[in-house]
């Protein structure tokens, strides 16, 4: 059974930093793009970075460019991403994702992917 979970989230001052972890029970982890996505109350969930296969290309959304650090290892089955400089806009729950790399190397949209983990609560306070 495939599962994604999600850890680190928490209340934060604005200016503060964070570190979200996903660790994925895949087959072959290697064989999957990860992927962070994100969504406050009221709005869409929405791309916020992507990593490939072998964690050699990073993709982000422009809000968070400069801000946020997507890695990974393959070797532990893990996915993280370092925020820095956090803001209250960042607030949201955050997930997790895979994607096989069968259905191309990445995406930005939230059904490009496979299998989500339930999420992890960041709260910036401003």
């Amino acid at each position: 059974q495939v599962q994604l979970a999600e850890s680190g989230g928490q209340l934060v001052q604005a200016g503060g930093s964070l570190r979200l972890s996903c660790a994925a029970s895949l087959r072959s982890f290697s064989n999957y793009a990860m992927g962070w996505f994100r969504q406050a109350p009221g709005r869409e969930r929405e791309f916020v970075a992507a990593i490939s296969r072998s964690g050699g290309n990073t993709y982000y959304t422009d809000s968070v460019k400069g801000r946020f650090t997507i890695s990974r290892d393959n070797a532990k089955n893990m996915v993280y991403l370092q925020m820095n400089s956090l803001k209250s806009d960042d607030t949201a729950v955050y997930y997790c994702a895979a994607r096989y790399f069968g259905r191309g190397s990445w995406s930005r949209v939230w059904d490009g992917y496979d299998y989500w983990g339930q999420g992890t609560q960041v709260t910036v306070s401003s």
